[in-house]
């Protein structure tokens, strides 16, 4: 085998190991994510499903805070949840020093918290719209309903 295919073959065997996260893996990475939102009282939590339709992510989760207060709280809460649960940290993080609009990359999941204007105005659900949508209830509501 010369040079150039052995680097082939590693680079290959390379990939196979990054596609062998499961996908149950990754919706519980979104799970994780929007329940850490939840937490800190996100708002309107969102989980889209873009596997088949983008190269970007797997998953959005989509949530409003209702304040640039909140939106960091909510920012640094799932940031503390993926690392405890999952021993992840966030690729990339924008827009945490303004608030409006807090973008997180954990690679499989993408997290898009807003404030509520911001939200509107970039009407992410509306763009994904042929996504599919992941069930998500608060536990507030859920324990709420119950009594």
């Amino acid at each position: 085998m010369t040079h150039y295919e052995n680097t082939i073959a590693n680079y290959s065997s390379n990939l196979t190991v990054i596609e062998n996260t499961s996908d149950q893996q990754i919706q519980n990475l979104a799970l994780t994510i929007a329940e850490a939102a939840d937490d800190r009282k996100g708002s309107d939590i969102t989980i889209l499903k873009v596997t088949e339709i983008s190269y970007l992510t797997d998953y959005f989760v989509i949530v409003t805070g209702f304040s640039r207060t909140q939106v960091k709280a909510i920012a640094e809460a799932i940031e503390e949840k993926v690392y405890q649960t999952h021993q992840q940290v966030p690729r990339q993080t924008e827009g945490k020093n303004d608030g409006n609009w807090v973008l997180q990359d954990f690679g499989d999941v993408i997290v898009h918290i807003f404030l509520p204007e911001e939200r509107e105005f970039y009407n992410l659900e509306a763009f994904w719209g042929h996504a599919e949508r992941l069930e998500f209830s608060s536990l507030e509501v859920t324990q709420s309903s119950r009594l």
